[in-house]
């Protein structure tokens, strides 16, 4: 589309006839064909406007006109020019406007420079540009400035697409032709006010020519109101550029100090909307470039066109040569001046991003807001809250020339003032001037030649900004003393009231003016600035003249033309001289006295109250000496702390021979500390702390936190400051003295060095801050737990002391996580402030943990708090102790990037501190390490400087530290940061840097290698480490010398870099649950506390995701298992019913399918969901194998029953056939005798009596047939067996009250086979004096208890109940009892067992199993005596025979026959099915039962203390698997009697009432069937039995005698069974009660029963030392055998060697210690404990982790049954086996609580330990 351009020139009227010409043709630039007409001052031709009109309209007919240029002169704007616009808007009507611009045309550059203030002081001009809606350009008079011409062809292009490419048409100017024809008359009414209105115009034109220099608004007070409003209307555009329109006060800190995607971005530019967050973040970061960003398309530069020509030419021939730009603007006309983003940032912030804000700018060396009018009020605020955190510091000499260091928070200093401010507008720039004193390198005042700056500033006017000089002590220094700098923005005429206060508060003032002209509006100003007596010094920018002395204090110095470097150092001289006839000084204080100002501290009620109450702590500390304040005022953490922590140590890392006695004293005296703490008074200091902390609203809290961080600061800073010079001075003499020889240095040296090691505990007693009150308060807390009482003065519960201190993490604030004063983690109170954070922030928060080490004042805290705007300490003297973690939330949109919630930042104290020199920096630095690396998913490792010594230190501790996070299977990651790095550029380098750092870690992994005993050669051996992408180059943090040398860009842009590689990290990880971090700070600190880590940590986060496994893996198995139960059930009645006749485990398989299927998705979705899937991972494949082979075996074992019942079955059909001949033969003749008495069916007693005649011959013909099943005695078949088969030891009956069982020991069953030789002779004789070793014991032990179960095994396989008792059964037992006896004495064992062994073993198991042996044969007796059998039937015959006698039809009769014979079936399945609901309801409910193996021994040890009986707990300990059985079947017989009527009855009526509904329609459909098919009464029959085959065992064979063949109605025996069946359900339910259902089940369909094969399926392996059983719930499971906790070694009748006392080590203390060992397996060679793996296989399959723990129970047991344990095992509790006083104290309340504690697994490693022995060897 072309462009047609109108310009008009105002240009000497040389005709007055009408000029339109068109200059030249069309040509095409840039996609457009552009045409300019000249328009030379036609609105002078006004009268002759009627002959112009028709002209113009065919012009504009003819062409379409895209834009108006009108050309105005620079500072000469007239009258002409305001009418030429008016009637270019009367001509072309108001549309016109809108396609108008305004083209400025200069002489000189400079003057382009005041445009904004021309624009700003002249309200005629920028009504004139309002108008044109703001469009305007700049350009030489000359217009041959080919970038200028480039940039108004851009702007005009851009008005074209603001007009969407709309043109000026015909049509317009017809329509303002004709409205303007209509106003004719009007107009020419007009004219003398139109005459009137120009030669008023011309006034004020002519006026604002004369004071062009000086142009300003007071003078147009006419226009003032008008003028606001525009300022207003321009910065409600401003923020609505900025996105700020609702934003006053809601820029949060909070908001801002997170990590969002924006935050993640470096950019140099930037869309408009994204200014504020780029600037913040930028900011944040230290980046003194964040003033330099600039909106995307604001760039102004462009290309000169080099091939343009240099002819002389008009603006015509260069617009039509030039090529014109592509349409790159913004939506905005005007670029957004950068200080602009700043001010709007500072308003629309709320107190603390203002702070931090101000504090960041300070830190980039930039000017502060001092003075600043509010835009949204007028008003002017000193926001004196902003500086509170600022400190500067300096160096001076003094009067002896000696430097001397200051440091000063800077609300405090007292420095002189420079002020400077300007009168009207000036070509120079004041900020660019004030630079060149304070920094010439570094633009700490904003100045118009800025990147960001441009000719439009909205909120920068009348802002005073201040900066500071501070001195570094040497020659080069421009001032000597630190000096205050002020600097007014805009013109001081317009700003009266800064001007004021300013002008009254300074030591020098500073005014820039062109010249002086006594008619100027400001003269009265100037004349009282010369006339005061502070010194004044004014700059003439139009005057040439070198500095000249006016008076005394009075100068004046030359701008115009001059080297700007000569003028500052005339004016730094000029100003020294001033400042040093001065004795004025400024605080920034003082400026909140003056009046009309507002202060920001004082509006906000918030921050007033905040600091009211933080001043009434800090006035308590008053009058005390600084080093005391802690020990007075702090008194929970000082001493009594230290030596609590001391001692903690001590007691994990214990010496000397009785550690159980030394552990117990140990224990004792913390806790008389702890008494000692909680008796501690909380005096009125923390009182206070505490009121404030609990009163006030949350913002309130945080301004008072701040202040009271403010304030102590201030208090301690002097006395601080003091104590650090004298520190440095003797530690200056003590270098001087150690360079001297022996001799000359000895006593003074001493005497210096205690001087030294004085000021260093003073040092630390000094300091005083936040972390030491948050100190005090845990310390409050942890006395307080301990106790567990409530603290006297406490107004509120302690319990609720750890919710304050998450709030204020939560709030940002750091917590300190490791004391640095004691070295020491206060476990109690981290877990429960990181319980109170899981309560607040929710259970699934998840965080990514950050860990920074390095070496002290390596720049660590810096770095952290460039890179996520923290605030840990950096000053001097205030470097991290310990360890502080601080929360960083991420933002809602970058959580669903990460795997997270937070970032948890840890931040350490410096390794190699030198206030910890000589107290064993090495032990301390690996703590640290260890701990803090352990804890972070990522570490970051901060090297300092290129020092090789200090990188080999620090690598050597961290490649340590990862070493054994290896060992103990965590897997953090980490990044070497290598800071101040001169040239990062230099890639060759940091190659060389980067082979050289990868060679030294490879190094170092081989050194920490061999102290770890770790198989390691390079340090990708222990962590994946990529030297190319982990390892990051840092520049230099400053850029210059300090003090005034602001932070390296560089080194910002490489906080960046590391910031995106931190989050790479993070997104490929989880992080970790913040549960979880608790657990791991426990577990970390408590295996550091005991010195050998790894073999000392536990995992308690994979303990708890495997005991979470082991639980699941319970619920699988029992699935599997219930199900099979179901399959089994359901078999063995179609066994029973002989519908199958044999069992493949394709057919149980096939049913177990579903099942297993489910089980397999429950184990997939667990593995894929569990929160801990990352570490359950690795156990996956092993988890699936374990449910294959269970499956397996349990579909064999299946099998294997089943196959059994099918042959017993085929065995006992001989007894079923007996059986069923007697009913027959019974029924029969019942039969034949109701026939023959038929007509006697009336005579009650006829039938009664001939009834019972024809019984009792028809028993006496069984009797003589089947002689009777008798009673059994099991015990005498066992004694018979025995006397046959030990001919040589007949069986005595004494030995009958000896349970092998339960024995203290087999020494009385072994015969120690004899070693042959002299030595053997001594051998023999040394065994015989020992006696029997606790090996010995532990295999047979083993023996007695496999064989135990083997054998009940072998008793369940008779079937007893079915196939009857013989002799036979003893004979097996006694022959599988016999064959395990000599397959044991086969083995390698070095003894005989005795006949006795054998003999008792078998007496004792068949003892064992006579109840249930006897039990089983009564239940076959009862079902198979013929008399008895047949007494039992008895009624049912009656019932019959009577039926018969009064005619009953066939139908009816065998309807009753088939209700008597599912009599027994519907009971014993009715039995089965409430058995298996109770066993599901019981895993479910019952405490005991209802979690894995480790929850029921815990209840076993609690049953067993409350009953207090020996021998249960001797059982316990020697047989656990037979007591663990007892427990449960006990369980079970309680759980039935107690829930029998709630429980246990409900079920069974239930479960009879729906088998009466399945039997019914069983009956119901066989009729339909036979009536369907005509069958007969077999057919029916064969229907009715098979649908109940699943549910019942019933069968036709339970009808075969029973003559049916004239049963025809089938409708009639349907409703027999229908009628009769309720009756016998009813005499069922009858008998259902608490002491029938355990006799009536089924033995293998018992609850109890399969309880104990489902909890004793698992491991069973004893400790070898205290025979405490693996708490795996898995038999043969993979790595270490575990318990919870291990017991006191005389429990199991352990001695010291060569003695009769009974051992009291326990086995956790024993691995903990140096001195210890014992002899492994009748060895006559020691083993030391720490080393027991080493000792043999069943040693090195035990993990055994060191454990100092009280561990009461078993302690209170040995107390409470020491008589018994010593008569129990014939051995005493002497000599080295004492049992320790402490231990009596322990109740048994004390006991049975400390179970809770009990975690189920412990996980660790063990390694070998060099050490020496001189303790009693344990036999």
């Amino acid at each position: 589309m072309p462009w047609t351009l109108l310009q008009r020139q105002t240009v000497e009227l040389m005709d007055r006839a009408i000029l339109i010409h068109l200059l030249a043709g069309w040509r095409k630039i840039t996609d457009h064909h552009v045409s300019v007409i000249n328009m030379i001052d036609l609105h002078e031709a006004e009268l002759y406007l009627d002959s112009v009109d028709h002209h113009i309209g065919q012009l504009v007919n003819e062409i379409e006109i895209s834009a108006f240029i009108f050309v105005v002169r620079l500072g000469q704007l007239t009258d002409a020019d305001k009418m030429g616009l008016e009637w270019l808007q009367r001509v072309f009507g108001d549309r016109v406007l809108q396609f108008v611009m305004i083209l400025f045309t200069y002489e000189r550059e400079k003057e382009s420079d005041s445009i904004i203030d021309d624009l700003k002081k002249n309200p005629v001009l920028e009504q004139l540009l309002e108008k044109c809606g703001g469009r305007y350009q700049t350009c030489n008079k000359m217009m041959n400035n080919q970038s200028e011409m480039r940039d108004l062809v851009k702007k005009i292009e851009h008005l074209n697409n603001e007009n969407q490419l709309q043109r000026y048409t015909g049509e317009m100017f017809n329509t303002a032709s004709l409205k303007r024809k209509e106003l004719e008359n009007s107009e020419r009414q007009c004219d003398d006010g139109r005459t009137t209105m120009e030669n008023t115009t011309s006034e004020t034109g002519e006026k604002l020519k004369r004071e062009n220099t000086s142009i300003g608004t007071a003078e147009v007070s006419a226009d003032q109101p008008d003028t606001d409003r525009k300022e207003k209307e321009k910065q409600r555009k401003l923020f609505a550029r900025l996105h700020l329109e609702d934003s006053h006060n809601k820029l949060r800190a909070a908001d801002i100090l997170q990590i969002s995607a924006h935050s993640l971005q470096s950019h140099e530019s930037c869309a408009e909307k994204e200014l504020i967050q780029t600037f913040i973040q930028k900011l944040l970061m230290m980046n003194y470039r964040a003033r330099y960003i600039k909106a995307n398309g604001q760039d102004d530069t462009q290309q000169r066109d080099t091939n343009s020509s240099d002819d002389e030419g008009d603006i015509f021939d260069h617009v039509l040569h030039s090529t014109s730009l592509s349409n790159t603007g913004t939506s905005q006309s005007v670029q957004i001046h950068s200080m602009d983003v700043q001010m709007a940032v500072f308003h629309c912030a709320d107190g603390f991003l203002k702070q931090l804000m101000v504090t960041k700018l300070s830190q980039c060396q930039y000017a502060l807001p001092l003075l600043v009018p509010d835009p949204f009020t007028q008003q002017i605020e000193f926001p004196l809250w902003t500086f509170r955190q600022i400190n500067k510091s300096w160096k001076k000499r003094d009067t002896n020339n000696e430097i001397i260091s200051q440091t000063h928070p800077i609300y405090k200093a007292e420095t002189p003032i420079v002020f400077f401010f300007r009168f009207g507008s000036m070509s120079s720039s004041k900020s660019q001037l004030m630079n060149s004193l304070i920094n010439e390198k570094h633009n700490t005042f904003f100045h118009r030649n800025c990147p960001g700056s441009s000719r439009s500033r909205v909120l920068m006017d009348g802002v005073v900004e201040i900066a500071w000089f501070c001195p570094s002590g040497k020659d080069t220094d421009k001032f000597n003393d630190c000096v205050a700098f002020c600097n007014l923005h805009g013109d001081a005429g317009d700003h009266e009231k800064q001007l004021q206060i300013l002008s009254e508060m300074v030591s020098v003032n500073v005014v820039l003016l062109p010249q002086l002209d006594r008619n100027d509006r400001n003269a009265a100003k100037i004349q009282n600035l010369y006339k005061d007596r502070k010194p004044l010094i004014c700059l003439f920018t139009e005057d040439e003249s070198a500095v000249t002395q006016m008076k005394k204090g009075k100068f004046k110095i030359g701008l115009k033309d001059r080297n700007q470097s000569d003028v500052s150092e005339e004016l730094r001289r000029v100003i020294n001289d001033c400042l040093s006839e001065s004795s004025s000084t400024f605080r920034l204080e003082d400026v909140s006295k003056h009046s009309d100002i507002r202060v920001d501290e004082e509006d906000d009620d918030d921050c007033r109250r905040g600091r009211e109450a933080a001043q009434q702590m800090v006035n308590l500390l008053k009058d005390n000496d600084l080093t005391e304040i802690k020990d007075s005022f702090l008194p929970h953490q000082g001493k009594l702390w230290h030596q609590w922590s001391q001692k903690n140590k001590e007691l994990h890392r214990p010496q000397g021979e009785n550690i159980e006695k030394v552990t117990s004293v140990k224990n004792t005296e913390m806790k008389k500390i702890r008494v000692e703490q909680h008796e501690c008074d909380i005096g009125s200091f923390m009182k206070k702390f505490f009121k404030e902390m609990n009163s006030n609203a949350k913002y309130e809290k945080m301004f008072f936190l701040k202040w009271l961080r403010i304030l102590m600061d201030e208090h301690t800073s002097a006395d601080l400051s003091d104590l650090l010079h004298e520190y440095d001075k003797t530690w200056s003499e003590v270098s001087s003295l150690s360079k001297l020889k022996d001799n000359d240095k000895s006593e003074e040296h001493k005497a210096k060095q205690r001087d030294l090691e004085k000021l260093s505990d003073d040092l630390q007693a000094a300091t005083f801050g936040l972390e030491h009150i948050m100190r005090e308060i845990g310390q409050i807390y942890e006395s307080c737990s301990s106790v567990k009482k409530q603290k006297k003065g406490l107004q509120f519960d302690f319990s609720s002391l750890p919710s304050l201190a998450a709030e204020m993490m939560i709030s940002g604030f750091p917590l300190e996580l490791m004391d640095g004063d004691a070295a020491h983690v206060p476990v109690i109170w981290i877990s429960a402030v990181l319980e109170e954070l899981i309560q607040k922030l929710g259970n699934q928060t998840r965080v990514f943990v950050l860990s920074v080490l390095g070496l002290q004042s390596s720049g660590k805290s810096t770095m952290l708090n460039a890179m996520f705007g923290l605030q840990f300490a950096v000053s001097a003297g205030r470097c991290t102790r310990g360890a502080f973690m601080q929360l960083v939330r991420v933002s809602d949109e970058m959580k669903l990037q990460m795997n997270f919630d937070y970032i948890l930042v840890i931040d350490t104290g410096g390794l190699r501190a030198l206030e910890l020199a000589g107290r064993s920096t090495r032990d301390h630095d690996n703590e640290l390490a260890t701990f803090v690396v352990g804890l972070g998913n990522l570490t970051l490792i901060n090297i300092f400087g290129e020092n090789p010594s200090e990188m080999q230190d620090i690598l050597q501790i961290v490649v340590q530290a990862f070493m054994r996070m290896k060992k103990v299977n965590l897997t953090p990651s980490c990044v070497f940061v290598h800071q101040n790095v001169s040239d990062v550029t230099a890639g060759e380098k940091n190659m060389e840097g980067r082979r050289r750092l990868q060679e030294t870690l490879d190094e170092m992994t081989k050194l920490a290698a061999k102290e770890e005993v770790y198989d390691a050669d390079r340090f990708s051996d222990v962590i994946g480490f990529d030297v190319q992408n982990d390892v990051k180059y840092f520049a230099q943090l400053w850029e210059g010398s300090p003090p005034m040398a602001p932070p390296n860009p560089n080194y910002c842009e490489n906080i960046q870099e590391l910031n995106e590689t931190i989050m790479s990290h993070a997104s490929n990880s989880r992080g970790m649950m913040l549960i979880d971090l608790k657990d791991r700070v426990k577990d970390l600190w408590e295996a550091l506390l005991k010195e050998r880590f790894v073999f000392s940590f536990r995992n308690s986060l994979e303990i708890s995701a495997y005991r979470k496994l082991e639980t699941e893996y319970s619920k699988w198995s029992w699935s599997i298992r219930s199900a099979m139960m179901e399959t089994e059930n359901k078999l063995h009645n179609k066994i029973e019913n002989e519908t199958i006749h044999e069992v493949e485990e394709t057919d149980l398989q096939r049913e177990l399918k579903m099942t297993s299927e489910e089980v397999k998705k429950l184990m997939s979705e667990f593995f894929e969901k569990d929160k801990n899937k990352d570490i359950v991972i690795h156990w996956k494949t092993s988890f699936e194998n374990k449910i294959k082979d269970l499956q397996e075996n349990i579909v064999r074992e299946t099998k294997r029953k089943l196959n059994n019942i099918l042959q017993q079955r085929d065995l006992k059909k001989k007894i079923d056939a007996q059986k069923i001949n007697h009913e027959n033969t019974l029924y029969e003749k019942s039969k034949e005798l109701a026939l023959k008495l038929k007509d006697k069916a009336t005579d009650k007693e006829t039938l009664k009596k001939e009834f019972d005649l024809f019984w009792e011959e028809s028993v006496k013909k069984i009797i003589t047939d089947n002689p009777p099943i008798k009673e059994i005695d099991v015990m005498t078949d066992v004694r018979k067996i025995l006397s046959d088969i030990c001919e040589s030891a007949p069986v005595d009956h004494q030995r009958e009250s000896r349970d092998i069982f339960c024995v203290p020991s087999y020494s009385d069953y072994v015969k120690l086979k004899k070693s042959s030789g002299f030595e053997g002779f001594v051998a023999n004789a040394i065994r015989s004096f020992q006696g029997m070793s606790k090996e010995v014991e532990a295999q047979i032990r083993s023996l007695v208890t496999n064989v135990s179960e083997q054998t009940y095994k072998e008793i369940q396989s008779f079937n007893i109940s079915k196939m009857g008792y013989n002799i036979s059964c003893i004979q097996q037992l006694t022959g599988y009892i016999k064959a395990r006896e000599i397959e044991h004495q086969e083995g390698s064992v070095n003894y005989v067992l005795r006949n006795e062994f054998f003999m008792d073993l078998v007496y004792c198991i068949c003892k064992r199993s006579k109840k249930t042996i006897t039990d089983q044969h009564r239940k076959f007796r009862d079902a198979n005596d013929p008399v008895m059998y047949v007494e039992k039937k008895r009624e049912e015959y009656y019932s019959i025979f009577q039926k018969y006698c009064h005619g009953a039809t066939s139908a009816a009769i065998f309807g009753e026959i088939i209700c008597q014979k599912l009599k027994e079936p519907i009971e014993q399945s009715v039995y089965k099915k409430t058995a298996k609901e109770l066993r599901d309801e019981m895993r479910a409910n019952c405490e005991s039962l209802n979690g894995n193996r480790s929850n029921l021994e815990k209840h076993i040890l609690k049953t067993m203390a409350k009953e207090e009986n020996f021998n249960k707990y001797m059982k316990y300990i020697h047989n656990p698997r037979d007591h663990f059985k007892s427990l449960i079947r006990d369980e079970v017989s309680q759980y039935i009697t107690d829930n029998f009527s709630v429980s246990v009855l409900p079920k069974m009526k239930e479960n009879i009432k729906l088998l009466k509904q399945k039997i019914m329609e069983a009956a119901h459909e066989s009729t339909e069937h036979v009536q369907e098919n005509r069958g007969d009464v077999g057919l029916w029959l064969k229907s009715f039995t098979q649908k109940l085959s699943d549910v019942l065992i019933f069968s036709e064979k339970d009808l075969s005698g029973v003559k049916n063949d004239d049963v025809d109605d089938f409708n009639l025996l349907e409703d027999v069974i229908r009628h009769k069946l309720p009756a016998i359900m009813t005499d069922i339910s009858s008998r259902f009660n608490t002491k029938s259902f355990p006799v009536n089940l089924d033995n293998k369909f018992r609850p109890d029963e399969l309880l104990v094969d489902h909890f004793c399926q698992c491991c069973w392996v004893k400790c070898p030392f205290c025979y405490a059983i693996c708490t795996n719930t898995i038999e043969n499971h993979d790595g270490d055998h575990n318990v919870p906790f291990h017991r006191v070694k005389a429990v199991t009748g352990s001695t010291f060697r060569d003695t009769t006392n009974l051992c009291v080590w326990i086995c956790t203390s024993s691995v903990a210690s140096n001195n210890r060992s014992f002899y492994p397996n009748d060895s006559d060679d020691t083993v030391r404990y720490r080393d027991y793996r080493t000792a043999g296989e069943r040693f090195a399959k035990w993990s055994i982790s060191p454990d100092l723990s009280e561990l009461p129970y078993w302690k209170w047991f040995v107390c409470r049954f020491k008589e018994e344990l010593e008569k129990y095992y014939s051995k005493t509790f002497e000599g080295s086996g004492v049992i320790p006083d402490e231990w009596r104290k322990y109740s048994k309340l004390e006991g049975i609580e400390s179970l809770q504690y009990i975690e189920n697994l412990s996980s660790s490693t063990s390694q070998k330990i060099r050490a020496s022995s001189n303790t009693p060897e344990e036999s």
